[in-house]
């Protein structure tokens, strides 16, 4: 178990760590992977014990000139919300796991609103102009857990579908996720694809 060669085809894949529980999310090389494919380039990974390892990535060139992008008044969050291909509200307390949902959602076109709580985002959605489709959102948080402040979303927001992602078994949430109209469950971990293709279904 101890062997690299064992390790090093699975450092991409997301949530894969050896770092002990706690320490570590594994979704950093995972994010730099996506960093690197989305712009047309590879990544490779060698390794020998005791002398350390080496990343080696490959760009495309490009003679292209990007112009700087038009300035606008009106905020990020009602620019996000502006965009074809739908808007989630993303709420994860752990910044990394939030990152790389929101990465992911991105690449596949989707608007992206992050909150690292579910207060945070009840706030967001006192903004009547944000408009959402979709929340995703971890079961477990520090304060009003998913299925309390998604209850409390949907007083006001009865269209919105729900995605709840959680490490723990669905079978132990299935009570207060039952209360919740149009909802599904998605167990960590996740891939990209299983993430986006959840979302996608639920915009159907």
């Amino acid at each position: 178990m101890n062997n690299p060669w064992y390790k090093l085809p699975k450092i991409f894949e997301p949530f894969y760590s050896t770092k002990r529980l706690g320490e570590g999310t594994g979704l950093g090389l995972s994010m730099a992977y996506g960093i690197v494919k989305q712009s047309g380039g590879y990544i490779f990974a060698d390794s020998v014990v005791s002398n350390g390892s080496v990343f080696t990535m490959y760009f495309p060139a490009s003679n292209v000139v990007e112009t700087e992008p038009a300035v606008t008044e009106s905020s990020p969050e009602k620019s996000k919300a502006s965009l074809d291909g739908g808007v989630v509200l993303l709420v994860e307390d752990e910044a990394p796991v939030r990152a790389f949902a929101s990465r992911a959602l991105k690449l596949r076109g989707y608007s992206v609103i992050e909150a690292e709580c579910a207060e945070e985002a009840l706030e967001k959605l006192e903004d009547r102009e944000l408009k959402f489709d979709v929340f995703v959102t971890d079961v477990v948080m520090p304060g009003l857990d998913g299925p309390s402040w998604v209850s409390k979303a949907l007083q006001k927001r009865p269209d919105v579908k729900v995605v709840f992602v959680s490490g723990y078994a669905e079978d132990s949430l299935r009570h207060n996720r039952s209360k919740i109209p149009n909802s599904v469950f998605l167990p960590k971990p996740f891939s990209l694809n299983q993430l986006t293709e959840t979302v996608q279904q639920q915009m159907q």
